[in-house]
């Protein structure tokens, strides 16, 4: 490989660091985080996950209570609240009530991530709090009638990170999917440039540069999450945090299934292309 090649390739293998994770992470906000059906699509499962099954019932027994004073009975009376809501949070009903509450959480996380300085990225869940009221009263439920329907929070991304956030999401935005649809077509033009300038050999290298830098990629943009998630949650009150993690992990399994096929790829790409030009260089050195 002479010193141009190299340099060229070291070039788009940094490149591609670069590209990939940012082309993940545009056409996430744009695909996902944008789009209201997505966007409760992958936060629906939640409603089965014992972390925020967890938080819904604490929060919504401490609403009630504060409006029931039984004296010697409270925690009597508390403690079979927080088992009859606990038992709710495993049915359809509430499934359906959790994925209304995202419905109109969307845009309120939407409306965060674009608006104004000190201002958290919350999930409300009044609606999941009526309906749990709605049938805990239909069965009878002592003190059911006293939980207060009103603004009840789950705290996603606290005020001080989300400010952080906010001109990258909004760059983000900005450039939508454009960012991915570059780098394919990078990728095309450097290989057939490759291929029309060097031939065969040329080829195989810019497809094992193209290879390298699919996996770097790939390692960047994970850890670029790892660092996000550990930082999203260092402001989120402790008795939300399984629950913000729980929803940070869902909105960003795409991401995570984005990372495994990249890396994949730039593995096959990379390890098929460093075989075939050894191969055709002993088929040369036989031939000579």
């Amino acid at each position: 490989m002479s010193a141009v090649s190299a340099a060229l390739s070291a070039v788009l293998i940094v490149l591609l660091a670069v590209l990939v994770p940012f082309s993940a992470l545009s056409a996430w906000v744009d695909l996902e985080i944008d789009d209201t059906d997505r966007y409760v699509a992958a936060v629906s499962p939640l409603s089965s996950d014992p972390a925020v099954q967890s938080t819904v019932t604490d929060l919504i027994t401490d609403e009630a209570m504060e409006q029931i004073d039984l004296g010697p009975l409270q925690d009597t009376v508390r403690d079979f609240l927080h088992e009859t809501v606990r038992s709710f949070t495993t049915t359809e009903a509430f499934a359906n009530a959790w994925d209304t509450a995202n419905r109109t959480a969307h845009e309120a996380v939407t409306a965060a991530l674009d608006g104004d300085s000190g201002e958290a990225v919350t999930i409300d869940l009044a609606p999941v709090i009526q309906q749990v009221k709605q049938d805990l009263v239909s069965q009878g439920v002592p003190f059911a009638d006293q939980i207060p329907v009103q603004r009840t929070e789950i705290t996603v991304i606290g005020a001080d990170r989300a400010d952080t956030l906010r001109d990258t999401f909004h760059w983000l935005r900005y450039c939508s999917i454009w960012p991915a649809i570059a780098t394919l077509v990078l990728l095309v033009l450097v290989v057939g440039i490759a291929t029309v300038r060097g031939g065969l050999r040329a080829a195989l290298t810019a497809t094992a540069a193209v290879g390298a830098g699919f996996v770097l990629g790939a390692i960047v943009l994970r850890i670029l999450m790892a660092v996000g998630r550990r930082r999203a949650l260092d402001e989120v009150p402790g008795n939300d945090r399984d629950a913000a993690a729980a929803v940070i992990a869902a909105l960003t399994a795409s991401l995570r299934t984005t990372v495994w096929v990249v890396l994949v790829v730039g593995a096959v790409l990379l390890v098929g292309a460093v075989v075939a030009r050894v191969l055709l260089g002993r088929r040369k050195s036989r031939r000579g």
